[in-house]
């Protein structure tokens, strides 16, 4: 016999006890009288005690059965308010979406998908945590994270991928630098200058030694930064040769403090995506999450290269 009882049982008694009636109790639950009944002396079979005691058409709850009759009720109440969150975290999200993201997509793309998704989901808490890609999916195999967002790399099995939007790399320089005036310019022309590279352990950092190494040319790294704001603070003043997507440096490329180039033989294009468990099951936040993630993604490939 189990140890505790089933909550039809639980549910049954409260009904009785509250209606005085097993035929009304009977139609709030949707059964039969007799299950009611079965229900009930089930119960006290149980528990080895009386709960209700019957007189003709009359009945009355035992000491006993208002002793247990308190706990049940409390119990009947927790259920229901956990129903009520969990219905509520369903419809409307009013809980936690864990985010992982790069460096890069953190600082220039998230805060525009937040504010966005703040204005639908007020209510929802947003934790972010940074990392490459390679990271965030281990995370995302921990269940410490909902939804990885980053650079598309190799990945397991159980992880799906969405591709966001494509990039493709090349040279800022300071509107000032001898190569401003190019749209283009010679693969000879990297041994020539200094260059700010992003952290050498990246995968960026990778595809770019990868191209240059086939050119059989090798980079002066003057700096090897883990910022781009730092890269393109130290590019605009003149001490070095940036490489680094469009949509990375926007702001200085509109006001025309950097200058974007592109240089033969190199061809850096990068897949962005978001990573999930491939049994995910996606509430409406989320899906709103992850909509309102393409629109702004989308007008990364708008951007000119």
């Amino acid at each position: 016999m189990s140890l505790y009882p089933n909550m039809r049982q639980v549910r049954a008694f409260v009904s009785v006890a509250e209606t005085s009636s097993f035929t009304k109790a009977a139609q709030l639950m949707n059964l039969t009288q007799s299950a009611i009944s079965h229900s009930i002396k089930s119960l006290e079979e149980q528990l080895g005690v009386c709960l209700i005691e019957r007189a003709g058409k009359r009945l009355s709850i035992t000491q006993d059965g208002n002793i247990y009759l308190a706990r049940c009720r409390k119990v009947i109440h927790e259920l229901d308010v956990a129903q009520q969150e969990l219905t509520n975290l369903k419809q409307w999200s009013q809980g936690r979406i864990r985010i992982g993201a790069t460096h890069s997509m953190v600082k220039y793309l998230l805060p525009a998908i937040l504010r966005e998704f703040r204005e639908c989901f007020p209510r929802c808490e947003v934790v972010v945590e940074t990392g490459d890609s390679a990271t965030l999916i281990e995370k995302l195999n921990a269940a410490e994270i909902d939804y990885a967002f980053g650079m598309k790399t190799k990945h397991p099995s159980w992880c799906e991928y969405e591709r966001l939007f494509s990039d493709e790399m090349g040279l800022v320089i300071s509107s000032a630098h001898p190569w401003a005036s190019a749209t283009k310019i010679p693969s000879e022309g990297l041994s020539q200058d200094d260059f700010l590279v992003y952290g050498k352990s990246s995968e960026t950092y990778r595809l770019i030694r990868e191209q240059v190494e086939r050119l059989g040319i090798k980079l002066r790294v003057s700096m090897n930064l883990d910022d781009m704001e730092a890269i393109k603070e130290m590019a605009k003043i003149g001490l070095g040769v940036g490489i680094v997507a469009p949509w990375v440096a926007r702001r200085e490329l509109e006001s025309g403090e950097l200058k974007f180039v592109k240089c033969d033989g190199i061809d850096i294009k990068r897949d962005w995506g978001v990573f999930y468990h491939d049994i995910k099951k996606k509430n409406l936040a989320e899906a709103t999450f992850l909509g309102i993630s393409r629109l702004v993604c989308a007008g990364v490939s708008t951007l000119p290269t």
